[in-house]
């Protein structure tokens, strides 16, 4: 109930005293508040079939209506991983704009759980993530492959090196990813695959923290390539060439299956060279 108020932007007691009213009018109790977590009731969920009935109705609605305009106009929403970047999200924010000067483009950055659920439950039209996982709900579309390497700082003993093997990374200190992401598996599954043991001194849920880490020296990391840029034209990284079978990160775009777009989002999946 609390996740629900707060997705609509309201108290509690307001959406509680909502549901009251509902059930009130409609003469049912729509959920068994007996069980934790609340259940629906049998008349909860066929309210529930009702009502993504009419949303999904009124999407319809919306789309035959925009069909009929020339231009392409409204708004997408984004959700997104932190580490596509502010900078990348700004330029094709503006990319977006000149195209299609009536539509605007939306970014809200999320951890990867989020943004499933946003698509999920509409709030996002569209999803930014890596290794994208396709489910009875959810299609993935691969948008591209970004290269892994070796993040060090400066005055790192590996520093010097223009390439490094698997094999030196063993017993390193290291900063990695927390168990429960995808890429953390699949870095686990290519060290294990290598023979290689790391030091596994801290783990964080995102890139941007791990560079930081890595920057102030408290150990080294494997990240993609493009994330560390910035840091690299700055001076506080090093990223260097993994002398092993070529590690990439899957970035993709996530929608929910059987959603049919209205035309801006349609141009943006364009603008990412993707079919709608």
């Amino acid at each position: 109930m609390s996740k629900g108020a707060a997705h609509c932007g309201v108290s509690q007691s307001a959406a509680s005293q909502h549901v009251q009213d509902v059930e009130k009018r409609l003469g049912v109790v729509l959920f068994d508040r007996t069980k934790r977590p609340l259940e629906l009731t049998l008349a909860g969920r066929l309210y529930a079939d009702f009502c993504r009935d009419a949303l999904r109705r009124e999407d319809e609605f919306r789309l035959q209506l925009e069909s009929v305009k020339r231009d392409v106009a409204g708004t997408v929403r984004v959700a997104s991983i932190y580490s596509i970047g502010l900078s990348e999200m700004s330029r094709l924010r503006a990319e977006f704009s000149g195209r299609y000067p009536l539509a605007q483009l939306e970014v809200e950055y999320m951890h990867p759980e989020r943004i499933y659920d946003a698509v999920r439950d509409g709030t996002a039209d569209l999803g930014l993530v890596s290794y994208p996982q396709s489910s009875r709900e959810i299609e993935a579309i691969l948008w591209r492959r970004e290269e892994m390497q070796l993040a060090v700082w400066p005055s790192h003993p590996l520093a010097s090196r223009s390439e490094v093997s698997p094999a030196d990374l063993d017993g390193i200190a290291f900063i990695a990813f927390d168990e429960d992401l995808s890429i953390r598996r699949e870095l686990d599954r290519f060290l294990r695959a290598q023979g290689v043991a790391v030091n596994v001194v801290m783990h964080f849920d995102n890139i941007q923290t791990i560079k930081e880490a890595v920057a102030v020296g408290s150990g080294v990391s494997i990240l993609p390539a493009r994330t560390m840029q910035a840091e690299i034209g700055q001076g506080r990284l090093l990223a260097i060439r993994l002398n092993a079978p070529q590690l990439s990160r899957p970035v993709g775009i996530i929608r929910r299956r059987r959603k049919r777009f209205h035309r801006a989002a349609e141009a943006f999946m364009g603008l990412l060279g993707l079919e709608a």
